[in-house]
């Protein structure tokens, strides 16, 4: 079953479950497949899917972060329910261990020696990682392994 056939019976499954908050971060993602879809206008691949997922997991994070400043709860609790629904549909997540040796393979595999050879390590990386792992965190890592 490919991702636009799961989203549609998730979908299927909310609505008759009257859950409108599932109902409604559904219904945002698949927004979000189509209007991608019509942009490279094919059909995404899972690697891509997965990326549009890590985006929409990014924007609610920060979101969260902005509405706990400002004290609005109320929106801090209605992004934290797209969130958890958004993230059923990406994989699981790396340990820092499986991180780290991701990163050493990359950093042997595009013999980089310094902080300069930080976008082709994270070329051969990312595609490995996406949606396993938080972009910004593997990036301060490799800089941390590049600089040592």
């Amino acid at each position: 079953m490919n991702t636009s056939e799961k989203l549609n019976e998730e979908m299927v499954k909310a609505a008759k479950a009257k859950d409108k908050g599932r109902l409604s971060a559904l219904r945002l993602m698949k927004t979000a497949l189509h209007n991608k879809e019509i942009d490279l206008k094919r059909t995404l691949t899972d690697i891509e899917f997965l990326q549009l997922l890590s985006s929409m997991v990014k924007q609610r994070n920060d979101s969260i972060e902005q509405f706990a400043k400002g004290g609005r709860n109320d929106l801090v609790e209605k992004e934290e329910a797209e969130l958890k629904v958004i993230q059923e549909f990406m994989p699981q997540q790396l340990s820092e261990e499986e991180i780290v040796t991701q990163i050493k393979t990359a950093i042997g595999e595009a013999n980089a020696t310094g902080l300069r050879d930080l976008g082709k390590v994270m070329k051969i990386l990312m595609p490995r990682l996406t949606g396993r792992a938080d972009g910004k965190a593997v990036s301060d890592k490799v800089k941390a392994f590049l600089a040592s």
